[in-house]
């Protein structure tokens, strides 16, 4: 398919430009005192500084440094007063969609996951929210692993309607373990940048211009542990001891679009709020979509071993456009949302 040319300011938002966010939305925290060592399980947990060698990104990270915490110490997202985790990402809760692509379970595993993301802004109400993301999953329902990754619009977890940088994980299907960013013990800072919870530079301008970030997701060699890079920084990880099942691989990558209303039956819209098209400039879309296979190479997710979902086609809907040269394996996703149903 000829994709027309898309005008990306090779921004990559995290990164060039810095966030919008200022350090002052984090308090810079020393290292080993995070949330994460909290956790039972990582009292005597050494923190892992170096991760397998993956193929460059090929992206600028040529941040702004001086919004930064001082050597030996991390930023930690000050959490607004009041604020809820909602963790209901999956179709079996009431009010959640989706718009993805996701691998086939067949057995296979996955060491990781990479995707170029379209970023975009969305005014939401107090009961919803709106993500672009990448799940790495294991395990059955009442023990699922899961980690998450990307942006998301929550105005209950951030006290507006900004678009951020956003993690999730849970070990336990969503039970009593995991929560958002770093709101309980669990993921395991090492960037001294400020980037989980922070919000993004700018935003992609319909119909003009498309603004991406780049985003990895990998389970190191050596350790097992799952890391997370954003351009070429890891900028943190998710210590193997959080999970059962996770530590065996991926069963399944998912990537795309979910929703989520609480107390009425409008659902917010979805990517950029219009349904999916060709032209890049006109809808939100994932590009270069990567998988990293059980040998822990880079490869382009295959046709044949993804499937397509969206539960609401009224609503929210999936376009995947296979490989070009401009932008390997991609697709476009999203819907203007509304009276979605449960």
């Amino acid at each position: 398919m000829a994709l027309r040319l898309v005008l990306c300011l090779c921004v990559y938002l995290l990164f060039t430009q810095g966030a919008e966010g200022s350090i002052a939305d984090f308090d810079c925290v020393e290292i080993y005192k995070q949330p994460a060592f909290q956790h039972p399980l990582l009292k005597n947990h050494k923190i892992q500084e170096t991760f397998s060698s993956y193929e460059d990104l090929e992206k600028s990270d040529n941040y702004e440094k001086k919004e930064q915490c001082p050597k030996g110490t991390v930023p930690i997202f000050r959490q607004r007063n009041g604020s809820e985790s909602f963790h209901l990402n999956t179709p079996e809760h009431l009010g959640q969609h989706f718009a993805t692509i996701e691998t086939m379970l067949d057995g296979s595993i996955y060491r990781g996951a990479e995707t170029e993301i379209s970023v975009h802004s969305l005014n939401l109400q107090d009961n919803q929210y709106s993500k672009s993301q990448i799940w790495l999953e294991n395990g059955p329902s009442g023990q699922l692993n899961s980690i998450q990754a990307g942006w998301a619009v929550h105005p209950r977890l951030y006290g507006d309607s900004v678009t951020r940088f956003t993690i999730y994980w849970t070990g336990d299907g969503y039970g009593k373990t995991g929560c958002y960013n770093t709101q309980c013990p669990g993921f395991i800072v090492l960037s001294q940048n400020p980037r989980i919870g922070n919000q993004f530079s700018g935003s992609s301008v319909y119909g003009k211009t498309s603004l991406y970030f780049t985003l990895q997701i990998f389970q190191d060699v050596s350790s097992g542990n799952w890391g997370l890079k954003l351009g070429n920084e890891v900028i943190g990880y998710w210590p193997k001891e959080l999970f059962t099942e996770l530590n065996k691989g991926a069963s399944l990558v998912r990537y795309g679009g979910n929703t989520f209303m609480s107390t009425d039956e409008i659902s917010p819209p979805m990517g950029n709020a219009h349904f999916p098209v060709a032209d890049f400039l006109k809808t939100a879309h994932f590009k270069n979509v990567l998988i990293i296979d059980s040998n822990y190479k880079r490869v382009y997710v295959e046709d044949k071993k993804i499937r397509r979902y969206a539960d609401i086609f009224e609503c929210f809907r999936v376009t995947y456009w296979g490989y070009s040269k401009s932008s390997g394996v991609s697709f476009s996703f999203g819907g203007p949302g509304g009276k979605c149903g449960v």
